[in-house]
């Protein structure tokens, strides 16, 4: 563990196994409470000299981390790899994300403008001042193990912040090697800390403790709640980034070759671990053939194996609780009448036996009855639904808890708008299975999150209004 700049060593250990092999791959120090405890103390202590420190230095030191995680590009992606399964250039590419996060904000500390406000007396100024929050909680997930802990570092230390970082179980290593280039940029002792620790334990301390002003979560809805309700003893603010059940809507006047390419990104891209991923795929009945036909071409043609090898598209999933809630979605699926078209069971042959690998699956016939349209199925099955209208669509797609992101294909400009404004996700794309960029917020509504992060917006989850009223002698 990183703590005050320093790297801690405890009794405890955690072991991490390669998802593709079974394999242990690291071996980390797995702390508790006391580390946790004076990991807080030492970002209280570093607080008040990081956020004194010139936005232009502060900015520097971000740009520093962004150029050494570009160097360590290929060397990061292989852990993440090696710790979560997913295939290395799906890895990349998370790296990349992580670097266009700290340039995003070396940029954006620059920008914490204030404001000067109309008077009502001659002799008063009115000024609203942004000063940063103070102590940040981070907890992160294993799917995007340094990706995610960037999105949340990079404005926090924009801003001013110091944080205390609590990663995944599953992945660990990728946060010590993130941790060292962070030490390696000379960011002060104190300002970033990491702690490897139960979850139970790191969170009650994040929320008990009055001297964390704030708590940023990305992962399920269930854990968000109960944050959310913890946090309440010491009205700390929040933002997270919570459970998504993403809808991919196909219309019959869609150019069906993108939507079916556009899917596999979006569906199959990190074995569908992702908050992101389509759960969900509405086709208009009358190009519903049609789409099937070409998709379960394109599905039988995803490369299956372990993630370090080049031309892998599907990883394993994490672990054998993933693996067994893909394949329990599945079978409830079927037991309620859906049709396999391909896929549909564990890989267990050869090179994939060891590993926690389900074939790339598309089912037909799907229901709302069914588990896997009511809850995340967080693997590579692509279940398709029909719908005949486009306002029978609405009643169906728009889900009372989930509100993350949704997908929809049309060539139609009004339809495009109707769908923009009617969609109740934070996130929709337009013939777009990707709209996730640096400088677009990033978040959900109704149970699927609170905040926005990335864009001009995320720095705000940072920071603190202050109204100065100045009366002065004329």
């Amino acid at each position: 563990m990183f703590i005050d700049g320093e790297w801690v060593h405890s009794t405890g250990k955690l072991q991490v196994t390669n998802p593709a092999t079974g394999e242990m791959v690291f071996e980390v120090d797995f702390g508790g409470r006391d580390e946790a405890l004076q990991a807080v103390d030492a970002a209280k202590r570093a607080f008040s000299g990081w956020a004194e420190i010139p936005a232009k230095q502060r900015a520097d030191v971000l740009l520093n981390v962004s150029r050494l995680l570009q160097e360590a590009k290929d060397s990061l992606a292989r852990v993440i790899t090696m710790e979560m399964g997913k295939s290395i250039r799906d890895a990349r590419g998370e790296i990349q994300m992580a670097i266009d996060y700290f340039r995003w904000y070396a940029e954006e500390a620059r920008r914490v403008y204030g404001e000067t406000v109309p008077h009502s007396a001659s002799d008063k100024r009115l000024l609203v001042i942004r000063q940063p929050i103070g102590v940040v909680g981070a907890i992160t997930p294993w799917n995007f193990p340094i990706g995610m802990i960037a999105r949340k570092l990079a404005p926090a230390l924009a801003a001013g912040c110091t944080a205390v970082v609590k990663p995944a179980p599953e992945t660990p290593q990728s946060a010590i090697e993130l941790m060292k280039l962070l030490e390696r940029a000379q960011v002060p002792a104190g300002v970033v800390n990491l702690v490897i620790a139960p979850a139970e334990v790191v969170s009650d301390v994040f929320m008990q403790d009055s001297d964390v002003r704030k708590i940023t979560f990305t992962g399920s809805t269930e854990v968000g709640k109960k944050l959310y309700a913890g946090a309440a003893n010491t009205v700390k603010r929040l933002s997270m980034e919570l459970g998504g059940h993403a809808p991919y809507i196909v219309f019959e006047d869609a150019d069906l070759d993108l939507a079916v390419h556009d899917l596999l990104a979006t569906k199959f891209r990190c074995s569908g671990e992702m908050c992101t991923a389509t759960n969900r795929i509405y086709v208009q009945q009358s190009v519903a053939d049609l789409f099937t036909e070409k998709l379960t071409e394109k599905v039988k043609k995803l490369k299956v194996g372990n993630g370090l090898s080049e031309d892998t598209v599907v990883g394993p999933l994490v672990n054998a609780a993933g693996l067994e809630k893909v394949e329990r979605h599945v079978k409830d699926a079927v037991e309620r009448g859906a049709k396999v078209v391909t896929g549909g069971h564990r890989l267990t042959g050869g090179d994939l036996s060891s590993g926690y690998f389900f074939a790339p699956t598309v089912l037909t016939d799907v229901t709302n009855e069914m588990k896997l349209t009511e809850e995340e199925t967080f693997g590579p099955v692509a279940p398709i639904l029909r719908f005949e209208t486009e306002e029978a669509l609405l009643r169906e797609v728009n889900h009372p808890r989930y509100g993350l992101a949704a997908y929809c294909y049309t060539e139609s400009m009004s339809r495009t708008i109707r769908m923009m404004e009617h969609l109740e996700y934070g996130m929709v794309g337009i013939n777009d299975p990707l709209p996730f960029v640096v400088q677009g917020p990033f978040g959900g509504i109704k149970e699927s999150g609170i905040g926005r992060e990335g864009s001009r917006h995320g720095i705000d989850e940072y920071l603190e209004k202050k109204l100065v009223s100045i009366r002065y002698e004329k």
